[in-house]
């Protein structure tokens, strides 16, 4: 975690479990780093009062942050005298109507290292239609974003670094590097034991009605051998035994949360390069997919050169 030396925590206003919260400072204690408490706060009747003057809305609109920045200041001191830790978190409040812009603004101009936010569940077609803040994040931010859920974090864990070695992509092959390379750096810190999943697609089952000579038998030989070999090589890179390493037939979004229910891991890290327009709203990413099955903390890394299509 030594690159995550500075810490945007997303704070969600209509909690009091502050789930991000409570991982951002157990993180701290690993290691030295900055935590900014942050939240967007926006109420649309504000900008809709029209009998008052622009100066008259804009001190209700400061009246309203200035009543969240008391908030997080006592949900963070309370936080700090109930564990006894001295470690300094700062707050921040904006005014903005769409908290996934606002949050990834703020990293921005911060200049932060890593996201932290707590995750929430969204039922029904609302999934399929309105995308959440979390989808959000996962396509537009800039720099790594650690989704939290209520799995605790125990001793001597496991993490799970979800990769994809069948293709001949170079820049598949350095985003699984840096999704390792993330992986051993939180597990150095704690003494966690990190593992590799790598899932193959299923044979569709059409090929062999269509081509009566297709053996799907040879063909899941054949890719699981191609898929392992190629696992085991990223495995020796980074000194990892091949105890440690999984080539699992099935789609990714089903496999790594089997996966890391099976292993019981406290994190599993991925690499998301972000996606958009009408695809994106309705079928989502694979990390989209994987988050909302996952049962613990989810680490999403962007490529190398990653440009977020949220600007300053």
């Amino acid at each position: 975690m030594s690159e995550f030396n500075h810490v945007l925590v997303v704070i969600d206003p209509t909690s009091d479990q502050q789930k991000a919260l409570n991982r951002a400072v157990q993180l701290a204690r690993l290691q030295q780093c900055k935590l900014t408490a942050f939240v967007s706060v926006y109420d649309f009747s504000y900008e809709m009062t029209t009998m008052l003057a622009a100066d008259e809305r804009g001190a209700m609109r400061q009246s309203l942050i200035t009543d969240r920045e008391v908030w997080i200041r006592d949900n963070v001191q309370h936080l700090q005298q109930t564990l006894g830790l001295t470690v300094a978190v700062d707050y921040k409040v904006v005014w903005h109507n769409r908290p996934f812009e606002a949050i990834v603004r703020a990293a921005m101009e911060g200049d932060y290292h890593l996201i932290m936010k707590a995750t929430h569940v969204h039922d029904g077609l609302q999934n399929l239609i309105f995308t959440p803040t979390d989808w959000h994040l996962l396509r537009k931010a800039h720099c790594p974003v650690l989704l939290v859920k209520d799995h605790d974090w125990a001793p001597r864990g496991k993490i799970l670094a979800a990769v994809h070695v069948g293709g001949e992509d170079e820049a598949h092959h350095d985003l699984n590097r840096r999704i390792v390379e993330h992986a051993q750096r939180i597990a150095q810190q704690t003494q966690a034991q990190v593992h590799l999943v790598n899932a193959f697609p299923v044979a569709p089952v059409t090929i062999a009605m269509e081509i009566p000579e297709f053996d799907l038998t040879d063909y899941r030989d054949a890719m699981r051998t191609h898929h392992h070999q190629a696992l085991q090589q990223l495995a020796k890179e980074f000194s990892i035994d091949d105890a440690c390493t999984h080539v699992i037939e099935g789609a990714a979004e089903h496999v790594i949360p089997e996966y890391a229910v099976e292993l019981d891991c406290e994190l599993v890290v991925i690499g998301t390069i972000g996606r958009s327009g009408l695809s994106a709203a309705l079928l989502g990413n694979t990390a989209e997919h994987i988050i909302e099955a996952l049962n613990c903390d989810l680490l999403a890394i962007k490529p190398v050169g990653f440009k977020s299509p949220v600007t300053l």
